[in-house]
């Protein structure tokens, strides 16, 4: 199916659509044998509470972003190389059912549809799509995944130490290692990861710990020819998911009752 609608008119205007509709803020799409397979909204287990997220599937990438207006207006574009997800399945929580993990070697986060069906439609034109890149480039599935964020309102206290309580004066921050949310205290250090990004990243103290030993391992290991530690100290302001950046942002609670998702909105697949 996707070689018989590679390069078609009918496959290169609904990309076009696409890209209309991120418009500047977005990156081109259209690649000579990139197909467009579907689209839908699935909510995002983001760092401050679930948002929806427009997601398009293609043969050799995911995209997403947020929604301004349905159908017309996207922006905060997030492009993931096929070759570089990995899937897992998740139990349901009283916030958010029928979820399952987005996993990369960069990002790593949640997702919920609105119903099982959808879910396991959304699982298997992912799965389908990976394994056909793979088997065509000859490159092995990703082993190493960035850690999940916890989201903010899952704890009130600080992850590591267990006795500093957040308020508004009180920030929380997230160590970019293991996700955890955690206390200004418990994660004073940098560290630089390059798979993550070229800067050095806000981690906790655990985290650092293990980092620089895991360094002086590999440093033994090259017979001291290893480079020297790259890892600073400091304070950083929060900074969670980018792609809240335009959101406004409430401080309240996650009520039980609370429809994270629309039961309207599912899977769409273009070519049955």
């Amino acid at each position: 199916m996707v070689d018989h609608l590679a390069n078609t008119e009918i496959n290169s205007q609904r990309i076009a659509a696409v890209e209309n509709c991120f418009g500047a803020s977005g990156q081109p799409l259209s690649l000579p044998g990139r197909v467009l397979l579907g689209e839908g909204i699935l909510t995002k287990e983001c760092r401050k509470k679930p948002k929806p997220r427009i997601f398009f599937l293609f043969n050799d990438i995911l995209v997403y972003g947020s929604i301004i207006i349905n159908k017309r207006k996207y922006n905060s574009q997030h492009i993931i190389p096929l070759e570089d997800v990995t899937l897992e399945t998740l139990p349901d929580t009283l916030q958010m059912k029928n979820r399952w993990m987005i996993k990369t070697s960069k990002k790593s986060f949640v997702v919920s549809a609105a119903s099982l069906t959808e879910r396991k439609e959304w699982i298997s034109h992912l799965e389908e799509c990976i394994k056909h890149l793979l088997t065509k480039t000859g490159r092995q599935p990703c082993r190493e995944h960035a850690a999940p964020w916890i989201p903010d309102k899952a704890t009130d206290i600080c992850m590591r130490c267990t006795h500093t309580k957040f308020s508004t004066l009180t920030r929380r921050h997230h160590c970019r290692k293991c996700g955890f949310v955690v206390c200004a205290d418990c994660s004073r250090h940098r560290f630089l990861m390059p798979r993550l990004s070229p800067k050095p990243l806000r981690v906790c103290n655990l985290c650092y710990r293990q980092l620089l030993a895991e360094e002086k391992k590999e440093a033994e290991a090259d017979r001291g020819q290893a480079e020297p530690i790259r890892s600073a100290v400091g304070y950083e302001p929060s900074s969670g998911d980018d792609s809240d950046k335009s959101d406004d942002e409430k401080a309240e609670q996650w009520p039980a009752d609370t429809e994270f998702y629309t039961s309207a909105v599912s899977w769409s697949s273009f070519h049955s």
